[in-house]
C-alpha cells in the first residue's frame, strides 16, 4: 500500500512548463525538464539497476497533457512524444521530496559526460 500521501491538488502550467502539486500546505513545481529526465519508463530507467539512460536535450520539452490512470498515478505526455512512463503518487511524492538532490545528480551526469545544457531553456 502507497506510503506517500495524495496531492491534494495538481495544476500542469504549460506556458512555464512546470507542474504544480499540492501536499496540504506545500507546494511543489516540478519542471517538465525534470520530470522527463526522470520518467520511470524503461526508456529512461532501463530494464534493471545500471541501465538507465542519461536524457540529453531536454531543456526545452514541454507536458502538454496529463491523466490519471486508475488511483495510483498519473501518465505525462511530453512535447516531445515521450508518453510511457507512469508517474505514481509514492514516485511524484518521492520527486518532490528529492527535487534539488536528483537535480544535482543529474547536472553532474550531465558534466560527467561533456554535456552543456542551454541555459535559457
Amino acid at each position: 500500500m502507497s506510503q506517500a500521501p495524495l496531492p491534494s491538488e495538481i495544476q500542469l502550467h504549460k506556458q512555464s512548463r512546470k507542474l504544480e502539486l499540492v501536499y496540504g500546505d506545500q507546494h511543489y513545481l516540478l519542471s517538465a525538464e525534470f520530470l522527463r529526465v526522470h520518467s520511470p519508463s524503461a526508456e529512461v530507467q532501463g530494464h534493471g539497476p545500471g541501465q538507465e539512460v542519461l536524457q540529453l536535450q531536454k531543456e526545452k520539452v514541454g507536458i502538454s497533457n496529463i491523466e490519471p490512470v486508475g488511483h495510483y498515478a498519473i501518465k505525462i505526455y511530453f512535447d516531445d512524444g515521450h508518453d510511457s512512463g507512469l508517474f505514481s503518487w509514492d514516485y511524484l511524492y518521492e520527486l518532490s521530496m528529492h527535487q534539488d538532490e536528483y537535480w544535482q545528480t543529474y547536472l553532474e551526469k550531465l558534466m560527467a559526460e561533456g554535456y552543456e545544457r542551454q541555459q535559457d531553456a
